[in-house]
Order: structure tokens, then C-alpha cells, then sequence
């Protein structure tokens, strides 16, 4: 049975909010949560945001690299969109996310080391949970 993207997303958030349900004590910091439950194990919860990653493509040879380095955070990605711009010899590519914020400034500073390839990442103010990230 394949099961498709939206459905592990939807699976993954159920069993963070069984996770969450089950907690005795939650502590929460800037970028997670840590909940501690009856047995004594703790689980750390990140959390997540929303980000849009803005590519600009000007060295066509670095398109392989770039493809798999998304492939390597697929499980991260809403959907992207490539433009070309042949007339200007550039692609633009815009790719959402929804991740940790460390895993997208990875995503992004891994991106931006290729040759020819520039990137800028602008944050949602909201967390998973709707509320704005603590300072």
C-alpha cells in the first residue's frame, strides 16, 4: 500500500498530539519542546515553520545538485515552482517548507553554497501551533 505525502503528514501530526497527550511534564524553549512522560523517557518535539526559499539559478551546470540536494529534504517540502528565464539566461525556483528552522537554514545554506546559485529565506510568523515562536 503506498501511502502519499499528505496522509504522512497527517499521520506524523496525530502521533505528535498522542505524544503531547501522554506528557507529564512539557519545558519549552525557543526552538522545541521537550516532554517528559511517566516512564522517564523524554522526547523532544521541534518545531516546525513555515518558510518560503527564494533560488535563483544562474550556473545551469550546478541543476543537478541543486535537485538532489531537495531530494535529501523532500520530507520537508510543500511543493515548488521553477520558473525559467531564458532571456536573461537565469532559472528562479521558490520552494516551501515547513520544517524546524535549523533544517531550513541548512536546506537553504547548503543550496547557496553551489555554484551559480543564490538563495534568500523568508519565515512565517507563526509555529505549527499558531501562535508566534518565543523570544
Amino acid at each position: 500500500m503506498k501511502i502519499n505525502f499528505q496522509t504522512r503528514v497527517l499521520f506524523f501530526k496525530l502521533s505528535l498530539e498522542i505524544l503531547r497527550a501522554d506528557c507529564v511534564a512539557l519545558k519549552t524553549t525557543k526552538h522545541r519542546k521537550e516532554c517528559i512522560f511517566p516512564a522517564g523517557k523524554m522526547v523532544i518535539i521541534m518545531e516546525t515553520r513555515v518558510a518560503l526559499i527564494g533560488i535563483v539559478v544562474e550556473n545551469t551546470d550546478s541543476a543537478e545538485q541543486l535537485n538532489q540536494v531537495l531530494h535529501q529534504y523532500g520530507k520537508y517540502i510543500i511543493g515548488r515552482m521553477g520558473i525559467p528565464y531564458p532571456k536573461r539566461s537565469v532559472s528562479i525556483i521558490s520552494v516551501a517548507v515547513d520544517a524546524p528552522a535549523n533544517v531550513i537554514s541548512a536546506l537553504s545554506g547548503k543550496l547557496g553554497m553551489l555554484d551559480g546559485v543564490s538563495t534568500k529565506t523568508i519565515y512565517s510568523r507563526l509555529t505549527e501551533n499558531g501562535n508566534e515562536p518565543n523570544n
